[in-house]
């Protein structure tokens, strides 16, 4: 019941991009429907059921994306002061937004469901009534237990991902003893670093009212001589994925071009070669990102170029990932045109419906992952308008910072689909 008043009580914007994941949902449903009613209709051709099936892998890990990324930006779920008081503690708020996202995913299902029943001719009195019968396996029934399975990988997979994702943390760093070299040599762990002068003051070491003085005397010491704080370079840190993020590029143009070898390229081997291609692009994203930043803030920058610089650096790892997921589309769509220029193309309904689920739901993802961004830095934006910062100059550090991103992977992108299609338009 919790799960629904936030849901009913969310604004506009919230409720609209509930509605994107209902609408992913309903079409990487009927696209899976509708593998099973191919299935039906030619039981003699078990691989190309097989092949289609594994095809839908794509718009399903994108709708379980979007799914996730809305999670994160949910208002309603979010941890605030004062509600663990009522039982609305990390945990209740984790389940409430994982229920949210299997409503909204188990709404889209059941809507694909009934468009699937529709055009098969199961349900009359409704325009284009019976219109694909011939093709989802009309005149045959439907087994209940594989269009229920079908229907339920959606919810299970997206309610799985959120419920990883949000789970409750410890926000406490664990401690990390280091082991050194205590007094004359011997081994032991240093807790505090002991200062000059600290033996040799009076009520610094002792029994009695001279050790009663000793917190004083260490307090003064902490004074005169504080440890210096470590720095925080969380923020600023390069991420880790860009060789690897090279290397699976690297080996999936590499699939790519063994499977360009063949007469006709199977199939099998290109989507293997799109999918490490793909997780290459992500992994190389967030990468690529704090590049951006970098060099938007190197050469001795002024205020505009340091903030759009800073901002990109921090968000790197946040706005990176969906910047790679919609590289990664994009060229294979790019790719796809190149590949299918003749005047007869090869994609049917199904086929653009699938490229229209993973490219809305990739677009749909970088835009609340841009509002998420927007989210993490409100009081960053707050700060430097009481400070005097004006408008102007926050918008035009956003659009310098989506100049950069895109002069970055525009050419990557391009560079990327061609690479891919040219062993394949052989």
């Amino acid at each position: 019941m919790l799960a629904l008043r936030l849901t009913r009580a969310a604004r506009p914007a919230v409720q609209l991009r509930r509605l994107l994941v209902a609408a992913a949902s309903a079409g990487t449903g009927f696209l899976l429907l509708s593998c099973l009613g191919h299935a039906l209709n030619h039981p003699e051709a078990a691989d190309a059921a097989a092949l289609r099936l594994a095809w839908c892998a794509l718009p399903l890990a994108a709708t379980v994306y979007l799914a996730l990324a809305v999670a994160r930006t949910d208002p309603g779920t979010r941890p605030r002061p004062g509600l663990s008081a009522v039982g609305l503690g990390p945990g209740r708020l984790m389940a409430v937004s994982a229920l949210t996202t299997a409503l909204s995913s188990t709404l889209g299902s059941m809507l694909a469901l009934l468009v699937f029943l529709h055009l098969r001719g199961d349900l009359s009195g409704l325009p284009f009534d019976g219109a694909a019968s011939d093709v989802l396996a009309a005149g045959l029934p439907l087994p209940v237990p594989a269009t229920l399975t079908l229907l339920a990988v959606l919810p299970a997979t997206a309610t799985t991902a959120v419920a990883l994702a949000l789970r409750p943390r410890d926000p406490r760093p664990p401690a990390t003893r280091t082991r050194g070299f205590g007094r004359f040599g011997a081994f032991g762990t240093a807790p505090r670093r002991e200062t000059f002068g600290a033996y040799g003051r009076f009520g610094g070491r002792g029994t009695g009212n001279r050790g009663a003085q000793a917190p004083e005397a260490d307090t003064e010491d902490t004074a005169t001589d504080p440890e210096p704080p470590a720095p925080d370079t969380e923020r600023q840190a390069t991420p880790a994925g860009l060789p690897w993020g090279v290397a699976l590029v690297t080996a999936g143009l590499a699939v790519h071009a063994h499977a360009g070898r063949s007469t006709p390229a199977p199939s099998v081997a290109v989507l293997l070669g799109w999918l490490l291609t793909a997780t290459g692009l992500v992994l190389a994203a967030p990468g690529l990102t704090h590049l951006c930043g970098r060099l938007l803030a190197s050469t001795r920058p002024g205020a505009l170029r340091l903030l759009a610089g800073r901002v990109l650096m921090s968000e790197a790892a946040r706005i990176g990932r969906p910047l790679g997921v919609l590289c990664a589309v994009a060229s294979a769509g790019y790719a796809m045109t190149v590949l299918y220029d003749s005047p007869a193309p090869a994609f049917g309904p199904l086929s653009a419906l699938g490229a229209l689920v993973v490219a809305g739901s990739t677009v749909a993802t970088l835009l609340t992952a841009a509002v998420e961004a927007r989210q993490s830095r409100a009081d960053t934006t707050a700060a430097l308008l009481r400070l005097g910062a004006p408008a102007t100059m926050l918008r035009m550090a956003a659009a310098l910072r989506a100049a950069a991103l895109l002069a970055v992977f525009g050419p990557l992108t391009l560079a990327t689909a061609t690479l891919a299609a040219l062993p394949l338009s052989r």
